[in-house]
């Protein structure tokens, strides 16, 4: 490349040479780009899953799980056949994935509005609202077939009945309309109970009924506590919580009632046949779970911190002790 300068000895031009600038090459490794689109693409596979997954609401479904296998053991007075505590297991999960599905299908209007649900596929439109409601039927067809073809007729009817229940009148219509929804919903979440139990005997004994009555007044507490925490994200919904519509006294005097009846039912198990090994964890641990219930009360009287996800965390402990001690009474 030549450049033109002044010379200052003369007054005509002169010339010098500067060296060409050189463009650095940075060698690529063969098939680096390949493998880079190839990671970038199992990684978009694997956020589908998960977003797919995140729809069955997996914490709620092991919940509903941990009521199923011990109800099947106290029907089977010890431990069921392995394949079908298998079958049921997988159609129970493919049963309450299918109605969480569906749910955050007829809630995808609302579910923006909530701070907790502002984070679901639907929302962030990882996922069509019509991919999730197939989804959700066919996981629904899928239970539906696995426990007709390895269980019974009245196992597989409380397992539709239960998906049905759950979105037609709890999502779609109870959770909109009353305050009483909580009340309700209970239904289906106890249903695992009677599933489990009819699954191994084809019948509902006295024993399934009060289990399912466990769990049915468990909720209310339960899921107070959780209504407390998120009411505002409700009441921005426009749905009628009975923490939205009603005082903080009165859900803390439900929650306090209902503590009460999901323990005196749970005792009312143990002269059925069961021990102390199955008593005294219902015994402490219901006592425990009322003194929470009342002492959320007392701090919502008394106008303090009603730190409401502290019955939440503990009725959960509550329910998994129980049940699992209801489990191992059966073989001691």
């Amino acid at each position: 490349m030549r450049v033109s300068t002044l010379a200052a000895e003369s007054p005509e031009a002169a010339t010098v040479d500067l060296p060409s600038p050189r463009t650095a090459v940075i060698p690529v490794q063969p098939g680096a780009v390949a493998r880079a689109a190839q990671l970038q693409q199992r990684k978009a596979r694997w956020a589908m899953v998960g977003a797919y997954v995140s729809l069955t609401k997996p914490r709620i479904v092991e919940l509903l799980l941990i009521t199923t296998i011990p109800a099947m053991m106290l029907a089977a007075e010890g431990l069921p056949s392995i394949w079908l505590m298998l079958v049921v297991l997988v159609g129970g999960s493919f049963a309450a994935g299918a109605a969480n599905a569906i749910n955050c299908y007829i809630d995808r209007d609302i579910d923006p509005l909530m701070g907790r649900t502002s984070r679901r596929p639907l929302v962030t439109h990882k996922i069509s609202p019509k991919a999730a409601l197939v989804f959700g039927l066919t996981l629904a067809v899928a239970s539906t077939l696995l426990m007709a073809a390895f269980t019974n007729w009245l196992a597989t009817a409380l397992t539709v009945a239960a998906i049905v229940y759950y979105d037609v009148i709890y999502t779609a219509w109870l959770k909109r309309t009353t305050p009483h929804n909580t009340f309700w919903g209970g239904v289906c979440g106890a249903m695992p109970v009677l599933i489990g139990w009819a699954a191994v005997t084809n019948s509902l004994a006295p024993a399934a009924w009060l289990l399912f009555g466990v769990v049915f007044f468990w909720q209310m507490p339960h899921f107070y506590a959780l209504a407390i925490r998120f009411k505002d994200d409700y009441a921005k919904a426009g749905i009628p919580m009975l923490t939205v519509v009603a005082t903080p006294r009165r859900v803390a005097i439900e929650s306090v009632v209902y503590s009460w009846l999901t323990v005196a039912v749970s005792l009312a198990v143990w002269p059925l046949g069961m021990s102390s090994v199955y008593g005294l964890p219902a015994l402490i641990c219901g006592g425990f779970f009322i003194l929470e219930a009342h002492g959320l009360y007392s701090r919502t009287v008394k106008g303090e911190d009603v730190k409401p996800m502290r019955l939440f965390h503990w009725s959960t402990a509550y329910l998994t002790i129980v049940f699992v001690a209801a489990a191992v009474d059966v073989f001691i």
